[in-house]
This record gives structure tokens, sequence and C-alpha cells, in this order.
């Protein structure tokens, strides 16, 4: 199987980590600047905006506003990697699909910053874990990049799983499997648009990653039993 991983809130707690990422940036940066608590408080109040799902419109490519492309986001960027940290063990479970003959890819949206979502990776020591890591957002759309996925790996069942399900939606093919990893900060805009997770073909709901184990085994057994059907 093809098992494919979001980053943010899938792999790594990276949120809980942002206002202290945003003081650390202004002292690096901005040293001069009083209240620098406070404003660490409003900029990650603005970050956690572009958080904000938008469910189903993932189709076109996306070019943050020129004030994110900086060397100040840039920094924070790099402050907020250090400060991240992996989920249930996530490293070790990489190396445990792998062993079992699965195709581990990364697939996530690229930051504001370009290129920085593979320094991320590799900062966090997971980078190297993955067959392949594909990012889209600025240069390609999701559906560009699952088409690649299917170029590259052929038909094979593809377990997508990330913390946003409403990039779930509309994405994909009929041998797609979607886990939603339930993350508490990503989860509540969700709880608050439960009813578009009807719009999602073979959702699976885990809490902890090790649970994918069993959401493969599940998929195994229902597709084998569905050819003893046809």
């Amino acid at each position: 199987m093809i098992i494919a991983f979001d980053f943010d809130g899938t792999l790594a707690d990276t949120y809980s980590c942002i206002e202290e990422a945003f003081k650390r940036t202004l002292e690096k940066r901005y040293r001069w600047l009083p209240g620098k608590a406070l404003w660490a408080k409003i900029l990650t109040k603005i970050e956690l905006q572009f958080e904000r799902p938008s469910f189903g419109k993932h189709k076109k490519k996306s070019r943050p506003p020129f004030f994110l492309r900086t060397k100040f986001f840039e920094t924070w960027f790099e402050e907020r990697a250090k400060l991240s940290r992996p989920i249930d063990d996530a490293p070790e479970l990489l190396k445990k699909l792998k062993e079992q003959g699965h195709t581990v890819i990364s697939f996530s949206a690229e930051d504001f910053i370009e290129g920085m979502k593979v320094k991320r990776l590799k900062a966090m020591g997971v980078y190297d874990l993955f067959d392949d890591v594909i990012v889209f957002g600025h240069e390609m759309t999701i559906d560009k990049a699952f088409r690649l996925v299917r170029e590259k790996y052929g038909d094979d069942v593809f377990i997508w799983v990330d913390d946003k399900p409403w990039r779930f939606i509309g994405h994909g093919d009929e041998n797609t499997e979607y886990v939603w990893y339930y993350f508490p900060f990503t989860a509540k805009f969700v709880e608050e648009k439960r009813e578009m997770l009807a719009l999602i073909p073979h959702l699976h709901v885990i809490r902890d990653l090790w649970s994918l184990f069993d959401v493969i085994e599940n998929v195994k057994r229902q597709r084998e039993n569905a050819k003893a059907k046809a």
C-alpha cells in the first residue's frame, strides 16, 4: 500500500509552539521592540486565521502574500521547527510501515516560505524515512500532486493520513482510503462543520497514529472480501 502523511498536526505537534516561536523570532530580529510577548500573542492570532479550513476549495495553486515571504517568517519557521515535537513516536511508526513493505510518502502543503516544508522535515529527522516527499500548494495543486503519486507508484491502495479532513473532499480516487487523525487543534474546525465529513467516502478516524495499523488490516480484509464476492 501507499501510505501518505501530512506533517503539521499529523506527524508533529507544530501548533502548541507557535507563540513561543514568535517570541524567539522577535528577540532575534527585533531586540529593540518593546512588548514582544504581546506582539507574539497578536501574531499568533493572525497566524491561526490562516489555519481555518476552506472545505472543498483546494483546487487551485496558492501564493501567500509578500509580507509572509520575508526573513522574519523564515526565522519564525526555523524556530518553530526547533520547538516542534513528533506525535505518537512518529519516526518509529514510519520505520515500522516501511519494514512491512509499504511505500511511505510525505504528502503535505508548502509553507509560506518556499522549500521550508522540506527543511522542517529534515529538522524533525524524518525526511530520510520517506520514500518520497511531495509538497503541494504554491506550484502544484492537490489534484496534480495526487496524479504524480499515481504516475510514480501505480494504482495500489492509497491511504491518506491527515489531521485536516477538509483536504480530502473532492480529491483521490476509488482506491483511496482517507484517514482523519484527530488532532485537537484542527479538530475543532471540523466539529463546527461535522456534516461535511459525509462528503468523504472510505473515511476512517483515528486518535493515535498507531491505530493506523488497524485501519490497514481492516482495509485489506474489506477489499479481499469484496474481491471474493465479485
